[in-house]
C-alpha cells in the first residue's frame, strides 16, 4: 500500500514536470545553423537575453539622439516608421514557414528601416495557429522566425542584430476557431529594441 502511494506520487510529479516542459516557449538567439548561433542543445533556448522580445524598451530623448534624430520632424517620422515596423506582421500558409509573395515587400521595407537606423536590434517572433501539438507549433514558429531572419539577412541586415523566439500557439491575436482567425495567428511579429 505504501509503495503504491509512493509510486502514484512519483507519477503525479512526472506528469506535472511534463506539462511544465511542454507549455514553455522556445527561444532562439540567432539561426539554428550558422555563425554566432545558439540552437537547441547549444544554450540558445532560454539563453540570457533571449527573452528580450517580450515587451518593449522605453524610448528616451537620449536614445533618439543616439539614432541621429535631433529634430521634432525627424522624431515624428521615426515614430511613424517604428509603429509601422512593429505593427505590420508577415503571415504564412498553413503548416508552412515559406515566405509568401505578399510578405516580401513588407520585409524589404523593414530592411530599409533597419539600414537607416543601424544601431537598432530586433526580435523576430514566430507564431502559429492552434492546430497541432505544442511541440510541433513551437518548432514551426521557430522555422517561421528563421525564414524572416534569413530573408532580412539576404537583404543585407547583420544577423547579430536579430534574435528569434518562438511562441508557437501561445500568443494568438485572434481567438476564434476558424480559418480567418488561424490565418491571422500564423505570423512573424517584429519587436524593436533600443
Amino acid at each position: 500500500m505504501r509503495k503504491s502511494r509512493l509510486l502514484m506520487g512519483m507519477v503525479g510529479m512526472l506528469l506535472v514536470c511534463g506539462l511544465l516542459v511542454s507549455c514553455s516557449k522556445k527561444t532562439v538567439q540567432g539561426p539554428p545553423m550558422g555563425p554566432g548561433l545558439a540552437g537547441p542543445g547549444a544554450g540558445g533556448y532560454g539563453a540570457p537575453g533571449a527573452e528580450a522580445g517580450i515587451g518593449t524598451t522605453p524610448l528616451t530623448d537620449e536614445k533618439l539622439r543616439a539614432l541621429g534624430i535631433t529634430t521634432e520632424e525627424q522624431k515624428r517620422e521615426f515614430l511613424r516608421q517604428k509603429e509601422e515596423f512593429e505593427n505590420q506582421d508577415i503571415h504564412f500558409d498553413f503548416d508552412s514557414a515559406a515566405i509568401r509573395e505578399d510578405a516580401k515587400p513588407i520585409l524589404s521595407k523593414k530592411a530599409e528601416f533597419l539600414k537607416r537606423y543601424p544601431s537598432l536590434t530586433i526580435t523576430i517572433e514566430g507564431h502559429c495557429d492552434e492546430r497541432g501539438t505544442n511541440e510541433y507549433n513551437l518548432a514551426l514558429g521557430e522555422r517561421r522566425a528563421h525564414s524572416a531572419w534569413q530573408y532580412l539577412v539576404n537583404l543585407g541586415i547583420n544577423p547579430e542584430r536579430m534574435q528569434m523566439i518562438s511562441y508557437g500557439e501561445e500568443r494568438p491575436i485572434a481567438t476564434g476557431h476558424d480559418e480567418a482567425s488561424w490565418a491571422k495567428n500564423r505570423r512573424a511579429h517584429f519587436v524593436i529594441h533600443f
